[in-house]
């Protein structure tokens, strides 16, 4: 600590003289005989936001690691403790292959997948009814790996190991009370509408888009599907007409399931319409006295005429490398790629929260998702293959009734997206509950924001953030951390296991910053794509190392930092160069995260031939009834203290709400094409 805090600091932070005179005191003590690590590890458990102000917590953390958040590496937010290094997943199993570095034994993964994947096999205890002659097959080429050779399975065979009694699913129902779902339930629910989809004459092969919020009945209904060797499409219930008429048009489902409404932020949405105006084919609607609220067409049915009412059904297995649902990509620039996964895409996400997440038996999930998005099938998998128990929560995360679900609910494991935590922590909805069950949080989708993380770690009661990044395209992560290693804020402590990339800057070398490039072959990467060329998308143009390794492209721009761990940047694409030095959409932002008077922003730049160089420009959600003219200002001084002066703002432009994909994600691409147009963006007036 380069300075003493002093009392008179904490008080101007936010604390009373009493509280400001003690924490004072304590810092001193505490750092005449530990390091400022071990400080902040001793004292954080009693730093909570609900009792503290945020800015005098701040000041604590500020005060031990000068540098943060400039430089996200400066000091540990969270440090392993006995429990984390011998009794989680990732420590036993690195225990029994004799591996005492994180690192070492990320490196064996690489280098042993047929050994990697075969433990995890039996960790997962995966059901085959035909096991593979052999884990990865080669043969025809690396862009082309075929992984469980001459397997036969159906993966829901292996969501139903847990013991029949086991709580399956926790769910609050219309009255706001809990519903508790044993696997047995689960199981014989899933059954009964595989019988429902044979007796409609669905079989395997067939493509039928499912449309509806995550809950118990659409959770059955997809591994229904996948039950009967059909192909689940999974569309976000939150979009448009028109970009569910686009995935349609893509796909050509045979029929979509859909619900009549849904609830949402205290509105009431009806889906079954949207379904139709999209153009939609024979249609099966969920509800109930709902039902009778919307007019079916002469060839849909509601759910209780589509139930079958006895009929047996044997389960179909196939290949693991059958599609068992198809995924599109968040389609933030350009129009979504549609992304089939199959049986190993369930696979490498369990393995993933395996060893990532450490997600055991006695778990309960929690993650504010959509079947439409990446992370609703994985999430599905993560928990069920686990043994685990999911808590399903359909309405908005961002009011407080979602934390007291997360409280009621004893979630032990809460998958957060970045935007949300911001929300929680502006409008501080969150304090003031009992998470004390939460042993860890988990964060993808987007950048995080350091300061916004600590808030939520320390909400959660100083609980560890496993940052989480990857892609439909790859079933989970390349890129994460584990409850074995330090955390640092908003940052990535390994490559995810079985895994490997390099860092490649503009002139394709290998650097410490630039735009990621997988090296496959990695178990749960595509390697097609139904529509799009996926040698053009993912391998066109890319160089090739002198030992003969290919790379695949991915789109993330990330950094290495002196530590060893990375920062991630954004998408390759939402980079900028601006007074000739290169910088990302996500590092402005950060810079900006914090100035008084926003609540969110959005970087872009702009190229305009007449103009020169590229003009940044700025959009913000104001929190108040600001003037853009003193924003800019706040905001320009933000970006000159922590990045560079020669960063300069071109315009502003407030409006009341950025865009956004289904998974919470901004469109920036939406801004720069509506910029270019000069279209609405749903400016503030």
């Amino acid at each position: 600590m380069r300075e003493e805090l002093t009392s008179a600091q904490l008080q101007a932070a936010g604390l009373s003289l009493k509280q400001a005179q003690e924490w004072a005191e304590t810092l001193k003590q505490q750092l005449s005989h530990l390091t400022p690590e071990q400080t902040w590890s001793l004292i954080a458990p009693r730093l909570n936001p609900a009792l503290y102000p945020f800015t005098a917590i701040q000041a604590i953390f500020s005060a031990l690691f000068p540098s943060w958040p400039d430089q996200l590496e400066a000091g540990a937010a969270w440090l392993p403790g006995p429990e984390q290094t011998k009794k989680s997943n990732i420590a036993r199993l690195m225990h029994e292959l004799e591996f005492a570095q994180v690192q070492d034994f990320q490196r064996w993964t690489v280098n042993h997948k047929s050994e990697f994947w075969t433990k995890m096999l039996q960790k997962l205890k995966l059901v085959f009814q035909r096991a593979p002659s052999k884990i990865v097959d080669l043969s025809k080429g690396i862009k082309e790996a075929e992984w469980l050779l001459n397997s036969s399975l159906n993966i829901v065979d292996s969501c139903f190991n847990a013991k029949p009694e086991q709580i399956a699913v926790i769910e609050q129902d219309e009255q706001g009370q809990l519903r508790k779902y044993s696997y047995q339930q689960l199981e014989q629910r899933v059954g009964h509408l595989a019988r429902s989809l044979s007796a409609q004459g669905f079989t395997a092969g067939d493509r039928l888009a499912l449309v509806m919020p995550l809950h118990l009945e659409s959770l059955a209904l997809y591994l229904a599907i996948i039950k009967i060797g059909a192909v689940s499409v999974n569309i976000a219930e939150s979009f448009s007409a028109p970009e569910m008429a686009l995935r349609f048009k893509l796909i050509q489902p045979k029929a979509v399931f859909t619900q009549a409404y849904f609830s949402y932020a205290q509105h009431e949405f009806s889906l079954y319409e949207r379904v139709i105006e999209a153009g939609a084919p024979r249609t099966f609607v969920y509800g109930k006295k709902d039902l009778n609220k919307v007019c079916l067409r002469a060839s849909d049915l509601g759910w209780t005429d589509f139930l079958a009412r006895e009929l047996e059904f044997g389960l179909a297995a196939g290949a693991a490398s059958l599609p068992i649902t198809i995924l599109f990509s968040s389609g933030t620039t350009a129009q979504p790629k549609a992304i089939p996964w199959n049986a190993c895409s369930a696979i490498k996400a369990a393995a993933d929260a395996y060893l990532h997440q450490n997600v055991c038996s006695n778990d309960v999930l929690a993650w504010p998702t959509s079947l439409g998005w990446m992370m609703g099938p994985w999430l599905i998998f993560a928990a069920l293959m686990n043994q685990a128990t999911l808590a399903l929560y359909s309405n908005s995360p961002n009011q407080r009734a979602f934390g007291e679900f997360i409280e009621r609910a004893e979630v032990t494991i809460l998958g957060l997206v970045p935007t949300l935590v911001a929300n929680w922590k502006k409008t501080r909805c969150m304090e003031g509950l009992n998470w004390t069950a939460l042993k860890l949080l988990s964060s993808s989708g987007e950048c995080s924001n350091p300061q916004d993380m600590l808030y939520i770690m320390m909400l959660a009661g100083h609980k560890p953030i496993i940052e989480y990044c990857g892609g439909t395209e790859i079933s989970g992560a390349y890129l994460s951390s584990t409850v074995v290693q330090k955390n640092y804020l908003s940052t990535f402590s390994t490559a995810a296991m079985a895994m490997e990339f390099l860092i490649l800057d503009e002139e394709g070398k290998a650097a410490d910053s630039g735009e990621v490039a997988l090296i496959p072959p990695a178990l749960g990467l595509s390697n097609h794509l139904l529509n799009a060329d996926h040698e053009k998308v993912y391998y066109a143009g890319m160089p090739q190392l002198s030992s003969g390794q290919i790379l695949r492209r991915h789109g993330d721009a990330i950094r290495r930092l002196a530590n060893g761990y990375y920062c991630v940047l954004g998408r390759q694409d939402d980079s900028m160069n601006l007074g000739g030095i290169k910088i990302s959409a996500a590092e402005l932002e950060r810079a900006l995260h914090n100035v008084d008077g926003v609540l969110e922003t959005a970087a872009i730049a702009i190229n305009n031939a007449e103009q020169g160089p590229s003009q940044l420009v700025v959009y913000a959600v104001p929190s108040g009834k600001e003037e853009a003219g003193e924003l800019k200002e706040r905001m320009q001084e933000s970006i000159n203290r922590h990045l560079n002066p020669l960063f300069k703002i071109a315009e502003l432009i407030l409006v009341s709400v950025l865009p956004k994909t289904a998974s919470h994600k901004i469109r920036r691409g939406a801004l720069r094409e509506a910029y270019r147009r000069s279209l609405p963006v749903s400016k503030k007036k």
